[in-house]
């Protein structure tokens, strides 16, 4: 690895979390980097499954500084985010180093020794943005399934082509399970979908407006986690855009799976039904096992306080309801971002003086 490897800002994850903070450390003169283990920016949207199209209108899916191109009220798909990701490095030449898998971060000193596939670099702090959406959950018991049955996880699935015709057991039902049953019903398997209770349905369009037009001029993506309104919302998933009333007529409903023996998957209610396939639509788990900082809990999830940690120097951004609901949604990081920026800034230079513009 060529050039200089010491910063005063080291960013893990170079999606859209990491390039909103990378465009404002740019503005404030902050010497940083981004580390990001794909080979292009923007590679994690472009490897999710063929047909996800977003829920939010392009109007709504921008980063600071750059508006999504195209029809305002359309909906872009997983490769136009991608290339807008890239487009958006690239505009404001944001220093994302790929191909850099972060192996260990750990201090050392009153620094940061941050080490990766390619070598080894330090800084004063690091901001870790590599999301909570990297590593799937899988329940332990599908190991007993005979292998003689594909399982896929929604993170590797890409088209129905990838299982057989016959029965396919979509297990989970938030917005992706909905979403890969309808789209597995539509070419000629049969579908049944294991969930022990949906969340609740949104349609896309409500009163001749798109919902997120609506949670935009209401403050619904500001909604505080830790308010009354914030704690029932995190506690059942919206399910948004897909009919499943519609869906329900195609796709049989039943209970969660609870074991695996062979060909056979166990439902709660003590039911077996034997499928042909098995996409794992269960969501993902927390997982950094090269952060070597005591800022975890005993689930390994981030202790912070909105992206905060009790350890100086180390920060997240871009986690689910980190500061609000729109924490973690595309054209909604950049408020995180900014955050964090302003404090960023404020602790490299002046305590008492932002370098960011409103």
């Amino acid at each position: 690895m060529t050039g200089h490897t010491d910063y005063d800002t080291l960013v893990v994850g170079g999606g859209q979390a990491g390039l909103a903070l990378g465009y404002l450390l740019r503005r404030a003169g902050v010497r940083f980097a981004i580390l990001d283990a794909h080979e292009r920016v923007g590679d994690a949207w472009r490897h999710r499954w063929d047909s996800l199209t977003l829920f939010t209108p392009r109007r709504y899916d921008g980063l600071p500084g750059l508006p999504f191109p195209g029809d305002p009220d359309g909906h872009p798909d997983k490769d136009e985010v991608a290339d807008y990701l890239e487009t958006y490095a690239e505009r404001f030449a944001l220093p994302v180093h790929l191909g850099r898998h972060v192996t260990a971060v750990r201090p050392e000193g009153e620094r940061f020794l941050v080490e990766t596939s390619a070598g080894a670099y330090t800084a004063a702090r690091v901001v870790v943005a590599a999301g909570a959406f990297h590593t799937p959950r899988t329940p332990a018991f599908a190991s007993g399934l005979d292998p003689g049955v594909p399982q896929l996880h929604s993170t590797v699935y890409r088209r129905p082509e990838q299982l057989p015709m016959g029965e396919i057991l979509v297990v989970g039902a938030g917005n992706t399970g909905v979403q890969i049953a309808e789209e597995l019903a539509g070419s000629g398997r049969r579908v049944r979908l294991s969930v022990s209770s949906m969340g609740r349905v949104l349609p896309q369009r409500v009163l001749g407006r798109d919902l997120f037009w609506w949670f935009s001029h209401l403050g619904f993506m500001d909604i505080r986690g830790d308010s009354r309104i914030g704690r029932r919302v995190r506690s059942r998933e919206l399910i948004i855009g897909t009919d499943v009333k519609r869906l329900l007529r195609r796709v049989e409903r039943v209970d969660r799976a609870v074991d695996a023996e062979g060909r056979d998957v166990v439902l709660a209610d003590g039911r077996r039904v034997r499928p042909d396939g098995v996409v794992w639509a269960t969501g993902f788990r927390a997982h950094y096992p090269w952060l070597h900082v005591p800022v975890l809990d005993e689930q390994g999830a981030p202790v912070h306080r909105e992206g905060v940690t009790a350890w100086p120097g180390l920060y997240f951004l871009g986690l689910p309801w980190q500061r609000a609901r729109g924490s973690s949604v595309l054209g909604w990081v950049g408020r995180d971002a900014h955050a964090l920026a302003e404090r960023l800034t404020a602790t490299a230079n002046d305590p008492g003086k932002s370098l960011i513009a409103p």
